[in-house]
């Protein structure tokens, strides 16, 4: 007989039978490009967000299958995999989602920032209302100068935009960098300009601790240049300690943009605290001067995507080693745990030899007892002397014979 299922059971095994492509969902080839698949996931996620469809329940459902979808087509390997053999390859059910801190409502926050605080990675994305606003060209947006950083505090779940004018001068590279002295949270976020003014967001930075301090930045140095997203495979790094090391350059990955081109380009700045705002200092930097520079970042990108291919290589040896190891350790105990028996056996043998039983040594005990016991009574039976009464007590042979001395015999 089949085992019962419960009703959430079966309505999970219906979603997953009736989960469509990845690709159709998003209205994109197979063969698009990771900007072609960001691009479509963001118009689409902003179309069906909670915050603009209310209580909506086809509007949500939408959002959760492009997000869904989105998280497999964005991750190489996940999409690798999902391309070779389908859904059951990439582990569904254990898919890390972006949260909308701003959609989450209090309670939810709370429990956020405490599995945060705990070390589990929580990614996050960006404010619907905010890309709107982008979107629709209502934002305020402030210039900023090339070499003239400029501090400010920004309001969780909100942004600070900025405007860069890129000179010739600037085409052989240019930096944005944030930095937050108090260890905030916060994105750095660079926008698109669209043909109706209104701006679309193109590329994301997650802020990192370095030092005494967290900092993102962007790189447009004319050559592909790698970020490195730290929660990529964490989930699977804490089930497997080992793949916290094998799977530490899996978020290595080049940045979409590579240089801009000379005129006007938008960054912002948006504060990814949970409850608190965030004081940052943004820079936008020339590096022309920094030749040395960049060709030691240019040498060191590519040794770290060597590295990468060769721990590929690497995990399976070691793997097969560790497993060799595994065994042999656990026949080691096995082989000890023996030994120890039997020679535990010997010895109990050994000392057998020399031992009285302490059951016959207590019947042996017993029958001296008895015997000293016996002796001391006849001993003291010999040694005993009659008493007064024993000396007059008349014996049944003793004839009592009364004799006269008046008479003659």
């Amino acid at each position: 007989m089949p085992p019962h299922r419960s009703k959430s059971e079966k309505n999970d095994g219906m979603a997953k039978h009736l989960r469509r492509d990845p690709y159709e969902v998003l209205g994109v080839l197979r063969n698009s490009t990771d900007q072609e698949i960001k691009s479509a996931y963001r118009k689409m996620a902003l179309k069906y967000h909670p915050d603009k469809n209310g209580n909506d329940p086809v509007a949500a459902d939408m959002f959760k299958e492009v997000t869904f979808s989105y998280n497999i087509l964005s991750d190489p390997d996940k999409r690798r995999q999902y391309d070779t053999a389908g859904f059951e390859a990439v582990e569904a059910d254990n898919q890390e989602l972006e949260l909308d801190l701003s959609s989450l409502g209090a309670v939810n926050t709370i429990f956020a920032a405490l599995f945060s605080k705990l070390g589990v990675p929580i990614k996050t994305t960006v404010s619907a209302t905010v890309l709107e606003e982008a979107l629709n060209g209502a934002v305020n947006i402030r210039p900023l100068q090339l070499g003239q950083p400029i501090s400010r505090k920004v309001e969780k779940q909100c942004a600070h935009f900025y405007s860069v004018t890129i000179t010739e001068e600037a085409r052989d590279g240019f930096v944005c960098r944030v930095q937050s002295s108090d260890k905030s949270k916060f994105k750095l976020l660079y926008f698109e300009l669209e043909e109706n003014g209104g701006l679309s967001l193109a590329l994301q930075e997650d802020s990192a601790k370095t030092g005494k301090v967290t900092s993102a930045g962007m790189y447009f140095l004319g050559f592909p240049v790698y970020c490195l997203d730290q929660t990529t495979n964490s989930v699977a790094a804490a089930k497997d300690p080992d793949a916290a090391f094998f799977k530490k350059l899996d978020g290595f990955q080049p940045c979409e943009i590579t240089e801009l081109k000379p005129g006007k380009h938008v960054f912002a700045v948006y504060g990814d605290n949970f409850f608190k705002s965030v004081s940052y200092t943004i820079e936008a930097i020339c590096a022309a001067p920094f030749i040395e520079e960049k060709e030691n970042l240019r040498a060191v990108e590519a040794e770290i995507l060597s590295k990468r291919a060769e721990l590929s290589k690497f995990e399976t040896e070691y793997r097969e080693v560790l497993a060799q190891f595994t065994e042999m350790t656990g026949r080691y105990t096995k082989e000890m745990q023996e030994i120890d028996e039997l020679l535990k056996q010997r010895n109990e043998i050994h000392a057998s030899y020399t031992t009285i039983p302490l059951i016959k040594r207590s019947s042996s005990r017993k029958k001296s007892k008895a015997a000293s016991k016996e002796a001391k009574e006849d001993g003291e039976v010999r040694d005993r002397k009659p008493s007064t009464r024993d000396r007059t007590k008349k014996k049944w042979y003793n004839i009592p014979l009364k004799v006269d001395k008046r008479k003659p015999c």
